[in-house]
């Protein structure tokens, strides 16, 4: 065990930290919500993630993700997981370069039953929830963060047994710019819920 193993389960106790270290979270997208929620995964103690993207670190996403200046051009899903080992060098991460759809998305995530929901454009959105709502135990998506104030208005909302909603549900980004901070609680909002959840159990 790890000394950030260690602190974590000083933190949550025996149980707990046994239910977050199994739990297998599948994160579909990692730009500014799917990179930044990781994060916080790994830091909560969570170890089996699997990252699907197919884009790689372009200067104009260091405002917002957790990329770093020296990693532009690298594929975002390895340089993440290069990232969070560096949080938790024991985490199980797995790494698909790959775009997401309809015809693969079941397989991808088939051994995966928690799904971070990080897409910018709705019709993705809403593909995952309808592709994967009743297979999964849990889908935390998003809708609506970007922009800068009026942070008190990004939410979580519970829409039925295994969809959590979070966001002020207006702000659009083809509209409205993002900006790391309304993007970073909204990614804290969607780890926040799955750890809710799994201690809920």
């Amino acid at each position: 065990m790890n000394e950030l193993d260690k602190e974590l389960l000083n933190l949550l106790g025996e149980e707990n930290f046994q239910k977050v270290k199994r739990t297998r979270i599948g994160i579909a997208g990692c730009g500014g919500l799917g990179s930044n929620c990781a994060a916080l995964l790994v830091r909560s103690g969570f170890r089996y993630i699997k990252l699907v993207d197919f884009d790689v670190v372009e200067y104009s996403n260091l405002n917002r993700q957790f990329f770093f200046y020296d990693q532009q051009g690298e594929q975002k899903v390895e340089v993440l997981k290069r990232n969070l080992e560096k949080i938790n060098p024991d985490v199980l991460v797995e790494c698909l370069i790959a775009q997401l759809e309809k015809d693969n998305i079941k397989e991808i995530f088939a051994d995966y039953t928690i799904i971070v929901e990080a897409f910018d454009k709705a019709e993705y959105k809403s593909m995952i929830v309808s592709e994967l709502g009743r297979d999964k135990e849990l889908i935390v998506s998003a809708s609506g963060l970007c922009g800068i104030g009026s942070t008190d208005d990004i939410i979580t909302k519970r829409m039925n047994d295994n969809l959590i909603m979070v966001g002020d549900f207006v702000t659009d980004a083809e509209t409205v710019p993002p900006f790391a901070p309304r993007v970073s609680i909204a990614a804290a909002k969607q780890a926040d819920a799955i750890l809710e959840y799994v201690l809920s159990q």
